[in-house]
């Protein structure tokens, strides 16, 4: 399988979301962008996310903090490494800001594609995590990936309908 960014799939290290939505692209890239819009529908229920940074460029950073019905937080800070208005936005946590390498950690990491194909009226939506290796990939779809990013792009057309 490859995706629109010419990726080609490695089955062992990652992991692929894809759907067919009816919302356009424009309104999915809306809803990937705005901090406002993405607080709104990035962390599935009953998470949320209070707090969203967005510096749309290579280089630029992707943050956002996640916190459970409990009030546990949990940041996640990254780099975007490519920026194309309405077809794709890849981000990972392997950087930081600037580029910067980040420190190592036992924590889950991984680069994220966001890829938008017109499709009829609606959006040929991609979304693929790559792992550096086969545990992580592992680990993630344990954690609940489909279910999670699945119940996450639900939230997502909700919203991007009602707007």
């Amino acid at each position: 399988m490859t995706d629109p960014t010419g990726y080609r799939f490695d089955p062992e290290r990652d992991l692929v979301l894809e759907r067919v939505i009816d919302v356009s692209p424009q309104k999915v890239w809306r809803a990937w962008t705005d901090p406002e819009q993405l607080k709104q529908w990035f962390t599935p229920a009953p998470w949320s996310t209070v707090d969203c940074e967005i510096d749309l460029r290579p280089g630029g950073i992707f943050r956002t903090v996640m916190r459970s019905p409990e009030g546990q937080e949990n940041e996640g800070v990254g780099c975007f490494l490519d920026v194309v208005p309405n077809q794709r936005l890849v981000w990972t946590g392997t950087l930081l800001p600037g580029f910067r390498p980040a420190p190592a950690s036992d924590e889950l990491v991984f680069t994220a594609i966001i890829a938008l194909e017109p499709a009829g009226e609606g959006t040929r939506y991609t979304a693929i995590a790559m792992h550096r290796d086969a545990e992580g990939s592992a680990a993630h779809a344990e954690m609940g990936f489909h279910a999670g990013w699945g119940a996450a792009l639900d939230q997502l057309v909700a919203l991007a309908k009602g707007s």
